[in-house]
Formats: structure tokens, C-alpha cells, sequence
């Protein structure tokens, strides 16, 4: 049975992982045939957001505490997270990509990938074992591959600025669609950059965990 880490961010789009991108993810690991385990950094948030009027609440959040409630509790500190362990890994969005796995949301082209997150990331990208970056996650691809590794975030021309600033190949890309980058074993999709539903999310999610699951060696 293959096995996939799945790098969450936390718990909600404005602050955390997307949810619903997270959870299609899941689905289709599962449907697959393939064995999931969720990690995320036990690191603070960087700030916790109420989703119903996006206002700053005055508290602090766990992101891997956070995050283990898209999970049902079954989750690990991404410090642990060995690539020899699993065939693949794949990172839905949601901002806290941009907020606790990365600082790009405030740092753009000048931005880093939280440490541990980075070591983990790195050691898939090292033992050249799929990748799938899902939303705005694709950001962190040139920090994590290097020069010309090939990202979509979709059409967005800011974020794909950024990402060419920072030395990767962004490609346009259709919300339905999926970037290959044969290369690097490494497969990217806008889902919630772009949809505006949850069905125009799970398309491109589908076939990019189809894409991944196909990469992995038999």
C-alpha cells in the first residue's frame, strides 16, 4: 500500500489549512487504495482570524493542535517526518501555507519556509519522491527544489511574479488542471487560488493525488 504525508497548516483558509482542500485530498488518498497520516509544525500561528467577519482575534492557536481537528486527532509534529518513511507528500493550501508554513504572505519573494517544514519538504525533493502543492502552497516550491522547478498557483500575476522572482517556473494554469514538473516529481494545482466552489476545487485535487499516486514507484 502506498503511503502519503499530508502537510497541514493548521485549521481554517484565512489562517490555517483549507479545509475542504484538505479533506478531498484525504478522500482521494483513500479512494486510491493509499494510507494518509497528517503532519503539520507545532509551532504558534502566526495570528488566528475570525472566519465570519475576517477580523484579528486577541488569542493564540496551535498550528499542529489546530490542524489535528481536519484529522480526527491522528496527526504528527512534522519534525518527525521522514521521507524514507512514505512514497509521497502532498500540501493543501489555505493561507496558513502562506502564514505558518511559510512567511510568504507577508515577506512575498523575500520569504522562508518555517524550518522543520523545510527539512521534511527537502527530504522528498532529495530522495526525488513525488510532491503535490495545492493553492497558494506552491509558493514554497523554489525554496524547496531550487532554480526552474516548474509551480502554478493558477493566473494570479502578483503570486506567479514572486514565485519567477524567486527562481521557479510559474505556469498558467486552469482551476480543473495540474502543473507536471517531470523533473522534480512534482505536481501543482490552484484549487481555492481559483474555484469559487468546492466542485471546481475537487477537480484539479483529483487528478493531482492521481498524478502523485501515479508517480510513486511501484
Amino acid at each position: 500500500m502506498k503511503k502519503v504525508a499530508v502537510v497541514l497548516s493548521g485549521c481554517g483558509v484565512f489562517d490555517g489549512a483549507e479545509i475542504q482542500e484538505a479533506v478531498l485530498t484525504l478522500l482521494y488518498i483513500a479512494k486510491a487504495g493509499a494510507h494518509y497520516q497528517c503532519f503539520a509544525p507545532d509551532v504558534a500561528q502566526m495570528h488566528v482570524l475570525n472566519h465570519t467577519n475576517g477580523e484579528e482575534m486577541p488569542e493564540t492557536r496551535n498550528v499542529m493542535l489546530e490542524a489535528s481537528r481536519i484529522c480526527r486527532g491522528d496527526i504528527k509534529a512534522i519534525d518527525t517526518l521522514r521521507a524514507d518513511d512514505f512514497d509521497a507528500v502532498i500540501l493543501p493550501g489555505g493561507f496558513g501555507a502562506a502564514k505558518n508554513l511559510s512567511d510568504f504572505a507577508t515577506k512575498g519573494a523575500h520569504c522562508s519556509v518555517e524550518p522543520s517544514t523545510l527539512n521534511a519538504l527537502k527530504s522528498f525533493a532529495n530522495a526525488g519522491k513525488p510532491a503535490g502543492y495545492i493553492c497558494i502552497a506552491p509558493a514554497m516550491i523554489p525554496l524547496v527544489y531550487g532554480e526552474n522547478a516548474k509551480a502554478t498557483i493558477g493566473h494570479d500575476a502578483d503570486t506567479a511574479t514572486a514565485i519567477n522572482q524567486m527562481g521557479g517556473e510559474h505556469v498558467s494554469c486552469a482551476v480543473d488542471d495540474i502543473v507536471v514538473d517531470e523533473q522534480h516529481n512534482l505536481v501543482s494545482t490552484p484549487a481555492y487560488m481559483l474555484a469559487e466552489s468546492i466542485l471546481d476545487a475537487d477537480a484539479g485535487i483529483r487528478k493531482l493525488v492521481a498524478k502523485v499516486l501515479a508517480m510513486c514507484k511501484k
